[in-house]
């Protein structure tokens, strides 16, 4: 017997037992996609806290660094201006 489409019972039945494969399908490979970017996801998250407790290691190291900067540029503004004479006499015993 035939439909109002012009399908038979069983073809119709086919029909949504197809569909309903199709679908489970679909969710199946969505599923598995979501997996496995949820451990992709969790890989970089992994990496990222290790890059910034190296970038925290960091920061401590120049924090000592900017306190001598000053007392370094205190030294070498001296020594520039010693330099000039020191110049001027070596220039004058050659």
């Amino acid at each position: 017997m035939l439909d109002f489409w012009g399908c038979s019972e069983v073809s119709v039945a086919l029909l949504v037992v197809l569909t309903v494969v199709e679908i489970v399908l679909l969710v199946a490979v969505l599923a598995i996609y979501l997996i496995l970017l949820t451990r992709r996801l969790q890989a970089v998250s992994a990496v990222l806290g290790q890059v910034s407790t190296g970038l925290g290691s960091v920061q401590g190291g120049v924090g000592l660094v900017g306190a001598g900067t000053a007392l370094l540029n205190r030294k070498l503004e001296a020594i520039e201006q010693a330099l000039p004479p020191i110049a001027v006499k070596a220039e004058s015993l050659s």
